[in-house]
């Protein structure tokens, strides 16, 4: 338990599932019960949460076409957090140098 305390659940959710006829995240399919899949990964973070009585982190690798539902889909699980905290986008997260994690720059 100190360790989730350091932890952060990870989850990419960045993909349409144009392939397969949707027009939002598949994450947003619904499996069972009327719950979807990111209905079921939200729940099992409040179970950890409470089980082991830790903030435990919880963030989504959304892509600019996945995020909006997605975060409206999550707003019922508020404690899960919001906008900013709860994700960040593909392509927008900061590069770094590989030699000592420096940012990253190209030039124009």
């Amino acid at each position: 338990p100190t360790l989730l305390k350091k932890t952060v659940v990870l989850k990419l959710n960045g993909g349409l599932g144009t392939g397969m006829g949707l027009d939002k995240a598949k994450s947003l399919l619904p499996v069972t019960q009327g719950y979807s899949f990111l209905d079921l990964i939200a729940k099992q973070c409040e179970c950890m949460k409470g089980q082991f009585q830790c903030d435990l982190k919880f963030m989504l690798m959304n892509s600019f076409s996945t995020s909006a539902d997605t975060l409206d889909a999550l707003s019922k699980y508020p404690e899960l957090g919001t906008g900013s905290d709860l994700e960040f986008l593909q392509n927008k997260a900061p590069k770094v140098t590989a030699a000592d994690l420096t940012p990253a720059s190209w030039p124009e």
